[in-house]
């Protein structure tokens, strides 16, 4: 049973995360043969102010 954890920035749309989960699953089905309904995936939101790159956080890059 493949659990997939993923960790985005807020602000994607159910829409996309539909469409990613389907075609993450559909990866998992075919490349590690696990049965679809046990491919389960965890989506882990991360606010623009809990993460930085390269010294900077996310949120200040919009200012």
């Amino acid at each position: 049973m493949p659990n997939i954890t993923v960790e985005l920035l807020s602000g994607r749309t159910l829409d996309q995360r539909r469409e990613f989960a389907e075609a993450v699953t559909a990866a998992a089905v075919g490349i590690l043969k696990a049965k679809r309904a046990s491919v389960r995936i965890r989506f882990d939101e991360i606010e623009r102010a809990d993460v930085a790159n390269g010294g900077v956080l996310e949120s200040d890059r919009d200012a």
